[in-house]
């Protein structure tokens, strides 16, 4: 038993030091302060755009932390603390769906991005970004397609978006009860499908979703 333990300890260390390559890569190169930055709910019908831009403490790397989608709405939550509380900075930045029904919600993730990366105290020297582009950011940016899966500071990111993004759906869940948020977090589930054609959209629905509002498609 104790073996095996030991083993899978080692199969971790090993597991973050190749998900930390290219973070440690860029301090070898001089940036210390290295930021990742994801998002979560680009692809949802409802509740806003949320990013989280994270500089990890290279010293207090967190044993699991990894793409959010590979990990347990439980484990996420121990791990957003984890990170939170081992991070040289954190921040998050949401963008509400009246602005993504106004800028399209590429440019409303971009503006989620960014608002996380200003937040961040102290500034980082180099972000590493899950696949987008960035225009005008605080400091160089390196867009990571697979970031999540391949860089730990956007893995931390892409958990802290996520676990940011779900509190807020389940706030809105109160608000909004007839179309079950709690559960679905606003992505298109046969029932929050089934609740739109019932109900109609709500104020926190994207409207330039077809989805949304599908008579669009015959206008």
């Amino acid at each position: 038993m104790a073996s095996g333990t030991m083993v899978q300890l080692f199969a971790e260390a090993y597991r973050l030091r190749l998900l930390c390559a290219l973070e440690d890569q860029l301090s070898q190169c001089g940036y210390p302060r290295v930021a990742g930055v994801d998002e979560a709910g680009r692809g949802a019908l409802a509740g806003p755009v949320v990013a989280a831009a994270v500089i990890p403490d290279p010293s207090r790397r967190v044993p699991g932390v990894d793409d959010s989608k590979q990990v347990s709405a439980e484990g996420r939550d121990k791990l957003a603390r984890a990170i939170r509380d081992s991070s040289l900075a954190w921040a998050t930045c949401a963008i509400d769906p009246a602005t993504i029904d106004q800028v399209n919600i590429l440019e409303a993730t971009r503006l989620a991005m960014v608002g996380a990366l200003e937040r961040l105290d102290p500034a980082p020297d180099v972000a590493l970004v899950d696949a987008v582009v960035l225009r005008q950011p605080i400091c160089p940016c390196l867009p990571v397609i697979r970031g999540d899966a391949l860089s730990y500071a956007i893995a931390a990111a892409s958990i802290l978006a996520k676990t940011e993004r779900d509190r807020q759906l389940v706030n809105l869940d109160r608000d909004y009860p007839h179309y079950g948020f709690a559960s679905h977090k606003g992505y298109a589930a046969a029932a929050h499908r089934s609740a739109l054609g019932e109900f109609g959209p709500s104020p926190v629905h994207r409207l330039t979703f077809r989805s949304v509002l599908p008579q669009r498609e015959a206008s």
